[in-house]
């Protein structure tokens, strides 16, 4: 058998490719020092009680409020709490929560596949392709062509019903995020056959009692019609809510094409735009309308990028590196535009 050929050393890398490599160190050490890298465990400890409380509480009072069509008003604050324990089980995703592995393993477990009945461990291995190679047509999963798409290049080839929904998706996205919450979980189960076996017999058994408590509650405290109303109604606010908050953070942002190759700080932060508000934005948004400076330090713990954003600002100025902020009405704007673009084409020749 002929020997395996080693492959041509790669070229050694330029003055600019080097000093651009290392941009994004002294930022880093900044972060640190202003200790906003330090692990928050009372913070959180009192962040995640708060939120099982609501959530259960409200789960609660529907069932103490009786047979009634004013159970359905519940299904809003349970959409509500239900996506803060999906922000909880994103930070445990990215270990910003304890200081071993294994808490924040615990964590995901708890508010992913327990508290909500979504695979943990599909939407983390999910997420963290997107972190490593953000709006990147090859890599990043959430930008691959689906129900909606995101680049010119791939709306080209839609045809039929397809071609239709791409026509028209600026303005379809908003009732299609309705499905959303639906889409995820039963997406997550259907990956649990990828999963090792270990795995899905810990995360199986959580969904499963997700279920049971769930179904248990809603079928025992009101009739079926009205229990497939409130599971209906709650997960359709569920994918608005998160369709809102994740939209904003890369549609319509640069995209980088299959050759191009940006260091860590540029690709973070030329894809990403940052929302701004106060603290209930910083509250609906989970901490994500600060999507530059998690991406670029996505294991800083949520409470802390607020106070990082000053010094990741400058220091971009500094660079002369884009750093876009925007309003949040102005974000949809821009994301929606972006969508509405990609369709161009197959509007003019339709």
């Amino acid at each position: 058998m002929a020997p395996t050929a080693l492959a041509a050393p790669a070229p050694p890398k330029t003055a600019e490719e080097r000093r651009r490599g290392s941009d994004f160190a002294p930022l880093l050490a900044d972060l640190k020092t202003a200790g906003l890298l330090d692990r928050r465990p009372l913070r959180y400890a009192l962040s995640i009680g708060t939120g099982i409380a609501l959530l259960v509480g409200t789960f609660a009072g529907v069932a103490l409020l009786g047979d009634s069509w004013w159970q359905l008003a519940l299904a809003v604050p349970a959409a509500l709490f239900g996506v803060r324990a999906m922000f909880v089980g994103h930070d445990a995703g990215h270990r910003q929560i304890g200081r071993s592995h294994r808490t924040d393993r615990a964590m995901a477990l708890l508010h992913g596949n327990l508290l909500m009945g979504m695979s943990s461990g599909w939407w983390i291995a999910k997420h963290n392709r997107h972190h490593a190679n953000p709006n990147h047509l090859d890599k990043d999963p959430d930008v691959r062509a689906g129900v909606l798409v995101w680049d010119a290049g791939q709306a080209a080839s839609r045809r039929g019903f397809a071609g239709w929904l791409t026509r028209h998706q600026a303005r379809l996205f908003l009732p299609l995020l309705l499905l959303e919450g639906l889409n995820l979980k039963i997406g997550s189960i259907v990956d649990l056959r990828n999963r090792s076996r270990a795995e899905r017999r810990v995360e199986g058994a959580l969904i499963a009692a997700n279920a049971g408590l769930y179904f248990g509650v809603l079928f025992s405290a009101m009739s079926p019609g009205k229990a497939i109303a409130f599971l209906l109604l709650q997960h359709a606010l569920m994918g608005v809510h998160l369709g809102l908050v994740f939209a904003p953070n890369h549609k319509g942002m640069p995209m980088p094409g299959p050759g191009e190759k940006w260091d860590h700080l540029r690709r973070q932060v030329l894809t990403s735009r940052n929302v701004r508000g106060g603290r209930v934005t910083d509250w609906l948004m989970g901490g994500l309308n600060y999507q530059i400076e998690h991406h670029l330090v996505p294991n800083m713990p949520r409470f802390g990028l607020r106070r990082a954003q000053p010094i990741v600002r400058a220091y971009c100025a500094r660079l002369g590196v884009p750093y876009l902020e925007t309003g949040a009405v102005e974000s949809y704007r821009q994301a929606l535009s972006h969508m509405h673009g990609v369709g161009a084409g197959l509007r003019t020749s339709h």
